[in-house]
């Protein structure tokens, strides 16, 4: 895993001295005022460098691959090596020869190139001194700090700009031809920046600091930085040990214990990234920080610590704390790494094989997959059955043959009218007559256009608003689409359900009943019948068009709320979950009623199964595939966990503990819609959301967080969150009275959806077509579209009838 292939005894300490690596070649200071550059394949003959007076403090090697350059710094001279031109002219026994770049600088204590070599930057003091790296001439200088600066690096897509950092807690990011700050960073940290680091892939800005925090930074065209995510590393190391007794729990191992341990700071002294492909994700990161005690890595997509490597876990090395490091990504999925030693005068050069670890943190889970791959067995509880209840015919007395049995006056189920009060009629027969004929073909064309529809899988994202609706003073705690996109439930605060076309048009069907809030609606597959979960642990299933309920399930059922509710196995179940239980029931919906017993409910409730979580903590929030069979359901916990229960077999498959801070209050799958198809695969990504914690999308597979989501504002309120149809974008509400819209290939947002009047509680995608629905905590609703407006409802005429309204 690590193998040390150098270390050197240096003269006296430098324990923070910025020291130089790269690919092919690595300089460690000698005697104060001389340089020996190693080469990673001939560790035994070193070039040998002299020029300086003073002593040497800092050292950096150019970005580009030929000529390989190599520039110094002390109090007297900035010089810069052309390290094959040295090696050259050693050779044939000259003496080898740098270029002055500055002279009279102070104290240098870190030097970067640009990416292109052609500038070098010297930070001494407050001051950064832009220096040309062939001649001896002084570009800029940059002034603006309050204390001293710790480093600057150039941004790799722009030559022109320059981020700086410095023990006043701030960083800036500077126009080179302006000399001119682009954007001025607020106080991150009590302790001062120590490293900084661009992604280009991403677009995003990178800084640590000297307690271990890390924050990244999206860099817009304009540069005006903004908060993608922060990470601690004790917390993360802390929650990655967690993680580890609780493996070894499950296996039947012993954790170790923490108690003879002692908790030590982790300053991020460097920091590197090394990029691969791999998973459902475009790109796949891992963030590598040297440490005083080691080398962490961390995914920065997930902001997920995936392991550490201590020096106290490799006796053999000659070193236990480091001071500083210089950290360089080789081809071939190795990493190179110079580190100095923090109390002893000693310098090591280590080699850590990259390919090993891909190994490790790459292990597969269970094996788990939302598409089943076999039938479901014969004890399955999916393969319960109701039964229906047989005719009672009455029995025939023997000797009696045809007897008339005394009947009611009105026997029927339903009593007609008489017809007394009607107008008698005077025509008998009137024929139709020029009628135009329809083909069966084009009258179920016409039916059955809107399923001919596919969902615009290149769409932008939905950010314009296009309609604004106040239906109640009450919170609007959850709102769903039907699965052709038509109408819209919306669950109300006020105990009442709201049933809406999807262009927000006409008067909504009410439906009331419950007793306390609306905690959860869903759609049947079929779009027949809807239901509505409450926080008086009721349940009721709907018909369109019904004023009463189909199925009503008292609180007599369950002794606690039903936190979530919803149809399941291609609408053959009611799947709910009430305190640490998840109900199965199995159904058979009549919506007729006897006008003479209106009290009588003729649909058939049984339960299935009753499965309990392996933890006994209560379930906070369910989900499940109702539009395809699926043996899968994720249950979310009080105690933070996810656990996977598999309902081919009715056991628990697999559970993921402490996957948030706090309890995890939705939970959304990628189930795309019957509109959009996607890649089998994408199917197995779902999301979760806890307050103070964001949003993380999951797979599946490995029960690995993937991505992770910081921008919005969610601090008490149970803000929800959805996956577009496409699977390519993730909506979340936010207490800053917006709307966020991210991409599922990128950590930071979209679109920042604002003129919400308060707090967006609930957010739905529509499955036909790019628009998204938002629901705020006052009652109001408002509808977004794509750029250009060319995506509307199904009934286009009426939402071009009506007025985009702003608040």
């Amino acid at each position: 895993m690590i193998t040390e292939k150098l270390s050197l005894t240096s003269d006296g300490l430098i324990p923070h001295q910025q020291l130089a690596c790269c690919h092919s070649y690595c300089g460690i200071p000698l005697r104060g005022k001389e340089l020996l550059v190693y080469s990673h394949m001939d560790t035994e003959q070193p070039l040998h460098l002299t020029g300086h007076h003073g002593d040497i403090s800092a050292m950096a090697f150019g970005t580009g691959s030929k000529p390989i350059l190599l520039c110094s710094a002390s109090a007297d001279y900035v010089i810069v090596w052309d390290i094959e031109l040295c090696q050259k002219r050693t050779k044939e026994g000259l003496v080898a020869a740098g270029t002055v770049i500055g002279t009279l600088l102070g104290e240098v204590i870190h030097l970067s190139f640009c990416f292109s070599d052609e500038r070098v930057a010297a930070c001494s003091g407050a001051t950064v001194h832009i220096l040309s790296s062939k001649r001896q001439e002084v570009k800029s200088m940059l002034t603006g700090h309050l204390g001293p600066l710790t480093a600057a690096e150039f941004c790799p897509w722009n030559k022109e700009v320059l981020v700086t950092i410095s023990e006043d807690r701030t960083f800036k990011v500077w126009d080179l031809k302006t000399e001119s700050v682009y954007y001025q960073s607020f106080v991150l940290s009590a302790f001062p920046l120590l490293s900084v680091l661009f992604v280009e892939e991403s677009r995003q800005l990178i800084t640590g600091s000297a307690n271990g925090e890390v924050w990244c930074f999206s860099l817009p065209d304009d540069y005006k930085c903004n908060l993608v995510t922060k990470m601690d590393i004790q917390k993360l190391q802390k929650r990655h040990q967690r993680h580890l007794q609780n493996v070894a729990q499950q296996a039947g191992g012993i954790s170790a214990s923490n108690t003879d341990k002692v908790e030590t700071s982790t300053p991020v002294l460097r920091m590197a990234l090394f990029c691969f492909f791999v998973g459902p994700c475009r790109d796949n990161s891992w963030l590598c920080i040297g440490s005083s005690d080691g080398l962490y890595l961390v995914d920065l997509a997930s902001s997920e610590l995936l392991t550490v490597l201590y020096f106290k876990d490799y006796p053999n090395l000659s070193i236990t704390m480091a001071g500083s490091w210089s950290i360089s990504l080789g081809s071939d999925a190795s990493m190179v790494v110079l580190v100095s030693s923090l109390f002893t005068p000693c310098v090591v050069l280590l080699e850590i094989s990259l390919c090993e670890l891909l190994g490790w943190t790459r292990a597969e889970g269970d094996g788990l997959s939302v598409i089943p791959s076999s039938p479901p067995l014969l004890e399955s509880p999916l393969n319960a059955q109701l039964k229906k209840k047989e005719p009672n015919h009455p029995k025939k007395k023997g000797g009696v043959k045809d007897g008339v049995k005394d009947q009611p006056l009105v026997f029927h189920s339903k009593v007609k009218s008489s017809g007394y009060t009607s107008s008698p009629r005077r025509t008998m027969f009137s024929p139709k007559t020029n009628v135009k004929k329809t083909s069966c073909c084009t009258k179920a064309n016409k039916n059955t256009s809107h399923l001919l529809r596919n969902y615009p899988a290149d769409s932008a994202a939905p950010s314009i608003p296009h309609t604004h609706l106040k239906i109640t003073n009450k919170p609007v705690h959850c709102i769903q689409y039907s699965g052709d996109g038509k109408q819209i439930l919306c669950g109300l605060g006020d105990n009442s359900v709201l049933l809406y076309k999807s262009s927000l048009t006409g008067n909504p069907a009410v439906y009331t009943g419950h007793d306390k809030a609306v905690s959860s609606v869903g759609w049947s597959h079929n779009r027949q019948w809807w239901l509505s979960a409450s926080e008086d642990r009721t349940l009721r299933v709907w018909k369109h068009g019904s004023p009463e309920p189909a199925i009503t399930m008292n609180g007599d059922m369950f002794s606690k709320p039903i936190r979530s509710a919803q149809f399941y196995y291609l609408d053959k179940f009611l799947l709910l979950a009430s305190g640490r239980s998840l109900y199965l029931y199995l159904y058979n919906l009549d919506s007729t009623r006897d006008d003479i017993k209106r009290y009588q409910q003729r649909s058939v409730v049984k339960l299935a199964g009753c499965f309990e979580t392996k933890s006994g903590a209560d379930i906070t929030t369910l989900s499940a595939i109702n539009d395809f069979f699926s043996y899968i359901l994720l249950v979310c916990g009080s105690d933070r966990s996810i656990q996977v229960f598999d309902m081919n077999k009715g056991t628990v498959a697999s559970e993921l503990p402490d996957a948030h801070s706090r309890a995890i209050h939705c939970i959304a799958q990628n189930k795309g819609s019957m509109f959009s198809g996607q890649a089998p695969e994408s199917y197995n990504l779902f999301l979760t959301s806890a307050v103070t914690d964001g949003v993380k999308v999951w797979d599946l597979r490995t029960l690995r967080c993937i991505r992770r989501y910081e921008s919005h504002l969610n601090r008490c309120h149970p803000c929800s969150s959805a996956i577009s149809p496409c699977g390519r974008f993730i909506a979340s509400g936010s207490e800053d009275n917006c709307a966020y819209v991210y991409d599922i290939r990128s950590s930071s947002y979209l679109h920042k959806l604002q003129k919400h009047s308060d707090t967006v509680l609930s957010v739905t995608f529509n499955p036909a077509t790019p628009e998204l629905l938002t629901g705020t905590l006052d009652g109001k609703l408002r509808l977004f579209q794509p750029s250009g407006g060319a995506c509307l409802s199904h009934d286009s005429a009426a939402v071009q009838s009506i007025p985009s309204v702003a608040l």
